[in-house]
């Protein structure tokens, strides 16, 4: 065994007796909300709270406070608040006191659970930043380091191991930097953001249209929205890599990529997740587009993982749902989408082209829609 892996083999073992005890205090949300007059849709934000405050800024949603003013408006953001960007922490702060600050106007925050929210639970940190675990750390931060250390020092000797060198306390230090202990003690089933996500839903229909983080897949299209959520809620509720199913499957409602990715062969599955869930769409994140909130499937599949966070350069955009219409908000401007049978799908990513010049991935889809002879297929 490596020495990386030596000091890794032992991480999960202890960490639980780390883990404070903090009892829960997070309400296990409803699944199915009749249709509210307006919905807006976030896709994944990956740590990027500037991104998102912009969003929620121009969909009316917070003002310069950061205090909730959609009234009654819903909001779903789908999942991936973690990872790849610094200020998951303030990312989650507000949505969770949205919640309660919606909840009073007779609004709702619907924060689904994305695969980088269980890849946090389940020990999987290959995309933390170093960031992340900065903004937990405290004045006892060498403390907690110095006795995790410890621990695992004394796991080794327990099992007749040779006692760690200095190369492997400097490999630990970097594999568990200052903050690294209070971080997972936070994303415990008990702590403060891990029995957030450990009661929250991975699927829930809004209205007409279903949400989740990466799709149905034939797998899963006969499962019931109850079903998939105590699925995943249970878990993320006792966390284990080895027992955890769903939320670790490609086939997964959190990591399928079919719905974004997929031929149209695909068309009578989806209309069958459909008729079985009497939804008009299925709106997800995930798998992320050229930089636009993209209909497929004739609108029966819409993407909203724009890239919005600063690692991917992604716009400031989301979908917003208002009698019983799609529309991508982008860069503050209200565009309709192309829904309908036939609705062609260029003059809408030309209007969107021409919000972001710079754009080599829209330009490129832009010249092939251009490009096409015949009214464009979809999906492409």
């Amino acid at each position: 065994m490596s020495k990386r892996g030596a000091v890794n083999s032992v991480c999960f073992v202890v960490l639980a007796a780390l883990c404070a005890s903090i009892p829960g205090s997070f309400a296990i949300p409803d699944d199915r909300w009749p249709a509210p007059a307006r919905v807006v849709a976030v896709g994944d934000v990956h740590g990027d709270f500037e991104a998102f405050v912009t969003i929620l800024q121009a969909a009316s949603l917070v003002d310069e406070s950061l205090k909730w003013t959609g009234g009654r408006t819903h909001l779903v953001q789908v999942g991936d608040r973690l990872d790849r960007g610094g200020d998951s922490r303030k990312v989650m702060d507000l949505l969770i006191r949205l919640e309660k600050e919606a909840g009073k106007a007779l609004g709702r925050v619907h924060a689904l659970t994305g695969n980088h929210e269980t890849m946090n639970m389940l020990g999987d940190l290959r995309y933390t930043v170093p960031e992340e675990f900065a903004a937990f750390k405290g004045p006892a931060s060498a403390r907690y380091q110095d006795e995790f250390f410890e621990r695992m020092v004394r796991g080794r000797r327990d099992r007749g191991e040779t006692p760690p060198t200095e190369a492997d306390r400097r490999l630990f230090e970097a594999q568990h930097p200052l903050g690294w202990v209070e971080h997972r003690r936070a994303f415990a089933p008990e702590g403060t953001y891990g029995g957030w996500i450990a009661r929250a839903n991975a699927v829930v229909k809004v209205g007409d249209s279903l949400f989740l983080h990466g799709g149905l897949s034939p797998k899963y299209a006969d499962f019931s929205l109850n079903d998939l959520n105590e699925r995943v809620r249970r878990e993320m509720g006792d966390p284990d890599p080895m027992t955890a199913v769903v939320s670790r499957d490609p086939e997964g409602p959190l990591w399928f990529r079919g719905l974004a990715q997929g031929g149209p062969d695909l068309l009578p599955h989806v209309e069958a997740v459909l008729a079985r869930h009497r939804a008009k769409r299925i709106v997800i994140g995930h798998t992320t587009t050229e930089g636009l909130v993209l209909p497929r499937f004739g609108g029966r599949v819409i993407l909203i993982d724009v890239g919005l966070a600063k690692v991917y350069g992604g716009p400031p955009a989301a979908l917003v749902l208002e009698e019983g219409r799609a529309f991508a908000l982008h860069r503050g401007r209200k565009l309709p989408l192309p829904e309908a049978e036939g609705e062609p799908l260029l003059a809408y990513v030309r209007e969107v082209s021409t919000l972001e010049p710079e754009s080599a991935k829209l330009q490129a889809l832009l010249r092939q829609l251009q490009s096409a002879s015949t009214a464009v297929p979809v999906p492409r």
